[in-house]
């Protein structure tokens, strides 16, 4: 059972971050999305295996034409365009974050996982702005992570609120209880 479990649960991460991707709002050339909160939940709740086959999952399907994007976008083009070193860079979010947390850590830890997490996709973001969307770095930098530095800190906040009775809830499988 734990086999199978291990397996399904990528898919189900995978389905929670194409879903969570469609509420989104523009506000300039990258969206407003709840990427960023899906990837950095499964990071914290799922051991890295999971959480980056999730993310994996996700890409690979958005690859194939799947609408899993943020605004029902999808396509290989889209893992090649100026926004697209923010979905790469979703694989070291989930790695990252994943390898630091777990059920038994305080909150500030893993606050401070999802941020170290958040701030590599910030990171991948203005390398894809700039080397793939032709943005100089300032700009890249003002329109690629500015905005988004209170929205994501009150998604962090909210995933590590949520993250302690989401481990009391699931702690009943032995999966969960042993991150």
């Amino acid at each position: 059972m734990n086999k199978t479990f291990s397996l399904v649960l990528p898919a189900i991460g995978a389905a929670l971050l194409a879903v969570l991707s469609q509420l989104s709002f523009s506000i300039g050339p990258v969206p407003i999305t709840l990427q960023t909160f899906a990837v950095g939940l499964l990071a914290t709740v799922f051991k890295s295996r999971e959480a980056v086959l999730s993310v994996a999952l996700y890409l690979l399907l958005g690859a194939l034409g799947l609408p899993v994007f943020a605004g029902g976008s999808g396509g290989f083009q889209a893992l090649l365009g100026p926004n697209a070193g923010y979905l790469w860079a979703y694989l070291l979010f989930a790695l990252v974050t994943s390898s630091l947390t777990h059920k038994d850590r305080p909150f500030y830890v893993t606050f401070a996982a999802n941020l170290l997490g958040d701030a590599l996709v910030f990171v991948g973001g203005v390398l894809g702005l700039h080397l793939l969307g032709g943005f100089e770095w300032s700009y890249a930098f003002s329109v690629g992570v500015t905005p988004f530095i209170l929205p994501d800190l009150l998604k962090i906040a909210a995933i590590t609120l949520i993250s302690i009775p989401l481990f009391k809830s699931l702690s009943f499988h032995p999966y969960f209880s042993r991150k």
